[in-house]
C-alpha cells in the first residue's frame, strides 16, 4: 500500500524537517527572551529598582530553561538542535513600565510562535511535539497572565510620588508569588 503522506518515524528520527526548523526557529526565540529579560534586569539594577531587577533575573533564567528544554527535544527526537546567535538585543529603557510594555508584546510573539508550532504539529500529525508543546502552551498563558498583572499594577498604583518605589516594592511580591511555578 503506497502512502502520500509524509512518514513522521523513522529508523534515525521522529521529526520531520519542517517542524525540527520551527522547533530550532523556537530555540531562538527563547534564547533571545532570555538575553532580552537579562539586558531589562540590567537595565532595572542600574536604576535601582532592585525587586524588578531580581524579577527580571530570575525571567531571564526561566527563558534559558525553557530554551534548554526545546534544545534537549530536538536532539532526542532525533534532529539536530542548533544554539542560535544571539545579537541586537535592547541595552537601554525609558522608564520601567516601558520594560514591562515591552515584556507583554514579546510574550504575545512567543504565544503567536508556539500556537503556530502547535498548529504545525496537529496537522502534520505529529503527535509526541504535539503533546510536548502543550506545556508551553500552558506557560505562555502564565507569561501573558503574569505580564498583564505587572502593567495593572503600574495601573492602579501610578508612577508619581513614591508610585514608583511601590511598584517595584510589588512587582517583588508578583514575582514571589511566581516563583516555583514553572
Amino acid at each position: 500500500m503506497k502512502t502520500t503522506e509524509k512518514e513522521i518515524v523513522t529508523l534515525k528520527r521522529s521529526l520531520l524537517i519542517d517542524t525540527e526548523n520551527k522547533l530550532n526557529k523556537q530555540v531562538e526565540m527563547e534564547g533571545k527572551s532570555s538575553a532580552y529579560y537579562l539586558s531589562m534586569a540590567s537595565w532595572a539594577d542600574m536604576q535601582g529598582f532592585t525587586n524588578s531587577a531580581r524579577f527580571l533575573y530570575d525571567h531571564a533564567e526561566e527563558e534559558r530553561g525553557h530554551m534548554l528544554k526545546l534544545f534537549r527535544y530536538i536532539n532526542e527526537a532525533g534532529g539536530h538542535a542548533i544554539q542560535p546567535e544571539i545579537t541586537s538585543i535592547r541595552q537601554h529603557f525609558n522608564s520601567l513600565r516601558e520594560v514591562f510594555e515591552l515584556i507583554l508584546e514579546h510574550e504575545i510573539e512567543v504565544t503567536k510562535s508556539i500556537n503556530t508550532i502547535v498548529d504545525h504539529c496537529f496537522n502534520v500529525k505529529d503527535f509526541a511535539t504535539f503533546s510536548f508543546m502543550q506545556w508551553y502552551v500552558t506557560e505562555q498563558r502564565e507569561e501573558e497572565t503574569l505580564a498583564r498583572r505587572a502593567l495593572e499594577i503600574f495601573d492602579i498604583i501610578g508612577e508619581e510620588g513614591i508610585g514608583l518605589w511601590t511598584i517595584d516594592q510589588e512587582l517583588g511580591k508578583l514575582h514571589a508569588t511566581t516563583e516555583g511555578q514553572t
